[in-house]
């Protein structure tokens, strides 16, 4: 009888426990990007939501502010009625409001008076930020606007 002799190679008796290293890893790896972009996205969301709620607060206080710039000379003429608005400064009031409020550069330039009259004034508010976490990714900044109206009551 003659005995045979196997050879075999030192990671033969292994491989069947190596196939499964490290599996989990990739999973844990794939899922935990996931959930980072998933949470930017969220952050940023709720931050665009804030922003815009932002540019409509300051668009309805900055409408108010113009609107109190009553034409006194106008008001007192004796013709009764409402109190008229001083439209011809409403551009100016807006920007100086658009100061006071911390706004600055492009912001306060893009923040008009887009309609005034002796009655009413409509005000639009820019407001320009940088995303937190998705501007890692997308570079830029992002634009949001408020709209709003003020009118003169009859007195």
């Amino acid at each position: 009888m003659t005995a045979q002799l196997l050879v075999r190679p030192r990671w033969a008796g292994r491989r069947e426990h190596l196939d499964d290293r490290g599996s989990g890893a990739g999973a844990v790896i794939i899922f935990a990007l996931l959930f980072m972009a998933l949470a930017a996205f969220v952050i940023d969301g709720g931050l665009a939501i804030s922003q815009r709620e932002r540019a409509a607060d300051i668009a309805e206080q900055a409408a108010r502010y113009a609107a109190q710039d009553i034409d006194r000379d106008a008001l007192y003429d004796g013709s009764g009625g409402s109190a008229p608005i001083n439209y011809g400064n409403c551009a100016a009031r807006v920007r100086a409001f658009a100061r006071e409020e911390g706004m600055a550069g492009q912001d306060v330039a893009a923040s008009r008076c887009v309609a005034a009259d002796a009655r009413r004034v409509e005000v639009e508010i820019q407001l320009t930020y940088r995303p937190v976490l998705t501007g890692i990714l997308f570079s830029g900044s992002l634009t949001v606007h408020g709209r709003s109206v003020a009118e003169s009551v009859a007195g």
